[in-house]
């Protein structure tokens, strides 16, 4: 097998970059693509998917002990007929890692008959089927799915390194999620005048995870229900081994009366902002001179090529001919102080940032301006500096969010209740979860290839969804059915199929 993929994948690199090489041709003003004479037909014998990727994730499933776990833990139909638990919980979740958008995507995957051959299934739940299903679960039920997910979750992160072990880093935000209907029950007016909901997100940056995801109505604060989700996510890690706990969150997550206990453990740190108040402000403005530090933020990256001229800012440029109030940041210190928050029982370290701005109107200077921003913590071995980035480094999960609003689409509202639509989204997260697990299941082989293979492996974890969909869940592949198995044969060539059939190497041994 491995002989004959290695010959095939060669072929087909080869073909693909001769037709790719760049040659001396003869100037031409036809269009390039100059297909004109297309037939279409139908085939009677062969039968194929667009998704053949979603038979190694249906292995993977199977063989981390999803399947089981889901049964085990889940119990909500008096008959599993037609469909199990996780039947229902996967088809939500196997919907999204076909790139579908929505429960009714779920109508053409059960009327694909080559897709129902390749799950090897008589029928696949229909949009309707799936929404009944949702409306089924309360908060236990919904704690009792999370849980299922926690099971494999340590299965999968028990195969992990050494290394891997070191440090677990939670976050956790809100999002909204806006909705039209006016018949959704628990959803309610933001700030922004939106009627939404309003789903917090707990996710593990080691991995981007989701390690839990609570709806609430949209009035509700971003703290609210963090201080529970984030002790439930402790003891997960702490079940699991790892070495460090650290918590990060903003502003609205500094959780003043849970400090004193998470500070009791000695294996967690946390890294939370603090709001800017009057008092503090008048602390910050009384330190002395000597106190503060020129702090210096990294560059984002380093030019691998040829530097470039930097383009002209555009909108600078209109701000200043409109002559547009503009808030320019000249420079920035930092320093640090002890400090007791009122429901704490003991002092903290504040770790201070004072920004020197400068406001302009067109091209004239109005007047200088400072502004502070305050970050609480328990660690006393970090320099100033060195908080300062680990709890910027939290604004991450602001594109680990994204993905899971606008990836695979779990953060949306389909159903008609708060409950309900909080199944749905723990569910089609699940597309995102499988997604970090098919990566962490990929094996670092010992010896000269250890390097390359975690190297793939943090590529594939750090991949945005749609990316990791197109590498390895959409492949055209021909579904046959002989002699007891199901074989998925592909049809079409990728530079990272490699990665692909090593995976499927691990899970059949």
């Amino acid at each position: 097998m491995n002989v004959i993929f290695g010959r095939w994948f060669q072929k087909c690199k080869s073909r693909i970059e001769r037709r790719l090489a760049k040659r001396e041709a003869a100037m031409t003003f036809a269009p390039s693509f100059d297909a004109s004479n297309i037939h279409y037909e139908v085939s009677e014998r062969v039968g194929a998917i667009s998704c053949g990727g979603l038979g190694a994730m249906h292995l993977l499933a199977r063989r981390i002990g999803l399947i089981d776990d889901i049964d085990e833990k889940l119990h909500l139909l008096q008959f599993q007929k037609p469909y199990s638990e996780s039947d229902h919980v996967l088809a939500i979740a196997y919907n999204s890692l076909c790139g579908g958008t929505c429960l009714q995507d779920m109508e053409l995957r059960r009327s694909d008959e080559n897709f129902l051959n390749a799950l090897g299934t008589q029928r696949f739940p229909d949009p309707t089927t799936s929404g009944d299903f949702c409306r089924r679960f309360d908060s236990g039920s919904i704690q009792a799915l999370i849980d299922a997910f926690n099971q494999t979750r340590l299965r999968v992160w028990s195969k992990q390194p050494d290394s891997f072990w070191e440090c677990a880093k939670i976050d956790a935000d809100g999002s909204f999620t806006q909705t039209r209907g006016e018949r959704k029950a628990g959803m309610d007016i933001n700030y922004n005048r939106d009627w939404c909901y309003h789903p917090l997100a707990v996710t593990l940056a080691n991995t981007g995870e989701t390690l839990s995801i609570v709806n609430r109505p949209g009035n509700r604060p971003s703290h609210e229900g963090a201080a529970v989700e984030l002790d439930r996510a402790l003891l997960l890690c702490l079940q699991a081994g790892f070495r460090r706990i650290v918590f990060r969150g903003d502003t609205d997550f500094s959780q003043t009366t849970r400090l004193d206990g998470w500070d009791a453990n000695a294996k967690v740190r946390f890294y939370f902002g603090y709001d800017s108040k009057q008092n503090l402000e008048a602390m910050a403005e009384n330190l002395p001179e000597s106190a503060w530090h020129e702090f210096e933020r990294p560059a984002q990256y380093s030019a691998k090529a040829k530097l470039r001229h930097r383009r002209e800012n555009t909108k600078e440029r209109i701000v200043q001919e409109r002559e547009f109030v503009n808030v320019k940041l000249i420079s920035e210190a930092v320093a640090e102080f002890e400090y007791q928050p009122t429901a704490c029982r003991r002092a903290y370290r504040l770790v201070v940032i004072r920004k020197n701005l400068s406001v302009e109107k067109g091209e004239s200077v109005l007047y200088p301006d400072e502004r502070y921003f305050f970050y609480i913590t328990n660690d006393r071995e970090c320099t100033a500096a060195e908080v300062v980035y680990e709890a910027n480094d939290r604004c991450n999960q602001e594109n680990l969010i994204a993905q899971l609003k606008g990836g695979c689409r779990a953060l949306h509202a389909p159903l008609h209740d708060l409950e309900s639509n909080w199944a749905y989204m723990v569910m089609a997260s699940l597309a995102w979860n499988l997604k970090a697990w098919w990566a962490l299941t990929l094996p670092e082989t010992p010896g000269r290839w250890r390097e390359k293979h975690r190297d793939q492996k943090q590529s594939v974890l750090k991949m945005e969804f749609k990316t990791f969909l197109n590498a390895f869940m959409l492949l055209p592949c021909q579904i046959v059915r002989k002699a007891g198995r199901i074989v998925y044969r592909l049809l079409g060539w990728n530079p990272h199929l490699p990665i692909f059939f090593r995976l499927l190497k691990a899970l059949r041994c």
